[in-house]
C-alpha cells in the first residue's frame, strides 16, 4: 500500500473533477496547528497566499491547501474550501470572524477537454466534503484530471499524466509522503534516467523523443502557446519551523528536477508545499533528502497510473 499524506494523523485529502471537461481539483484538509511552506520555481506560476507562507510573516498556520486544474481561473477553487472551513468554524482568529488560511496553486490544462469549464468555488466544496482519511487516490483523479507530460510539442504528442502519491517512514515514527500534480513542459524519467513518458516521437507514436534534444534544436524563438506546471504537496508528522520547512519545499524541488526534464522552465510554474503536521523530532536535513526522494517517487506514480483522457494516451496503453 502507498504511503500517502492520509497517514499523516488528522490530514484528509479530498478530490473532485469533470470527466467530460477534464479538469478537477484535490484538497488537503489539515489538522489544527499545521506549518506550511512554499518553493515556486519556473517563469509562469498561478497561486493564492503564497507570500503569507514566508518566513517572518504573522499567521503561522493553515487550514488546507488546494491545488486546482482550470489555469488562473482554478483559483477560484479555493474560495469553496474557505466557506466549507468558515461553516466549521475554522480559520485565523480575528475580533470579527475565523478567517480560513486555504493557499493555492494551479496548472494550466484548459487546451484539453472544455475550456470553458474550470474548477471553481463549488467544485471547490465539493472536494472538501469529499476529503477523509482513506489512503490517496493516484490517476486521473482531482487536480490531475487534465495533466499531461511532454508538452513541449503541444497536446498531440504529449503523453496522459494524473496524480501522483508517494511515502516513506523514517527513523522514530516519522513519516514522510508527496502528493504531486504532474502536467509538465518536460519528459518524466526512471531512476536511471530513462524517459518513460513524455514528448512522443508523433502523435500516433508510442516512443517518446527526447524534449531537451529538441529544444536545443529549436530554430528561432519558441512558440509562446506552452503552457504547464507541476504543483503539489510534501507533508511529515515531523516538527519543523516554517524556515525549516521552506528548505524542505526547496529540497522536495530537487526530486522534481530528478524527475522531469527540462524542469522549472519559463513554461513551469512548478509550485510545492511543505507542511509539518506533528510534533515529532527530526533531523531537518534527513527530512529533506527524504522530501526529494518521495516527490520523485510521486512524479513517477502520476504517469504510470493515469488512464487515457481527452484522445491522449497514457503510458498503460504502450504495453
Amino acid at each position: 500500500m502507498k504511503i500517502t499524506l492520509t497517514r499523516i494523523a488528522g490530514i484528509q485529502v479530498g478530490h473532485a473533477q469533470d470527466l467530460d471537461a477534464i479538469t478537477g481539483c484535490s484538497v488537503v484538509l489539515c489538522p489544527p496547528d499545521t506549518r506550511c511552506a512554499v518553493d515556486q520555481r519556473g517563469g509562469a506560476p498561478g497561486t493564492r497566499e503564497t507570500d503569507l507562507l514566508r518566513p517572518g510573516r504573522l499567521v503561522q498556520n493553515i487550514n488546507a491547501i488546494m491545488l486546482a486544474g482550470g489555469s488562473a481561473f482554478g483559483l477560484a477553487a479555493a474560495d469553496g474550501a474557505m466557506a466549507f472551513l468558515e461553516e466549521k468554524g475554522l480559520g485565523y482568529e480575528t475580533a470579527f470572524a475565523p478567517i480560513p488560511i486555504v493557499p493555492a496553486a494551479i496548472l494550466y490544462d484548459l487546451e484539453i477537454g472544455s475550456s470553458e469549464i474550470r474548477p471553481d468555488a463549488e467544485m471547490g466544496a465539493e472536494a472538501c466534503k469529499n476529503a477523509s482519511g482513506a489512503p490517496v487516490q493516484s490517476g486521473c483523479v482531482g487536480a490531475g484530471t487534465g495533466c499531461r507530460v511532454g508538452g513541449f510539442g503541444g497536446l498531440p504528442r504529449s503523453t496522459k499524466s494524473g496524480l501522483g502519491n508517494a511515502g516513506m517512514f523514517l527513523p522514530g515514527g516519522v513519516v514522510i509522503s508527496a502528493m504531486m500534480a504532474v502536467n509538465a513542459l518536460g519528459d518524466v524519467l526512471d531512476e536511471h534516467g530513462k524517459v518513460i513518458a513524455g514528448l512522443r516521437k508523433s502523435d500516433n507514436s508510442h516512443e517518446f523523443a527526447d524534449s531537451e534534444k529538441e529544444l536545443l534544436a529549436e530554430a528561432g524563438e519558441l512558440p509562446r502557446r506552452r503552457a504547464n506546471t507541476v504543483i503539489g504537496v510534501v507533508a511529515t508528522n515531523a516538527k519543523l519551523s516554517r524556515d525549516e520547512l521552506t528548505h524542505i519545499a526547496a529540497m522536495a524541488h530537487d526530486g522534481l528536477a530528478r524527475a522531469i526534464r527540462p524542469s522549472h522552465t519559463m513554461f513551469d510554474g512548478d509550485t510545492i508545499f511543505a507542511l509539518s503536521a506533528g510534533e515529532l523530532p527530526c533531523n531537518p536535513l534527513q527530512i529533506g533528502v527524504a522530501a526529494a526522494q518521495v516527490t520523485r517517487a510521486a512524479i513517477v506514480d502520476a504517469v504510470c497510473s493515469a488512464t487515457s483522457l481527452g484522445n491522449v494516451p497514457a503510458i498503460c496503453d504502450f504495453k
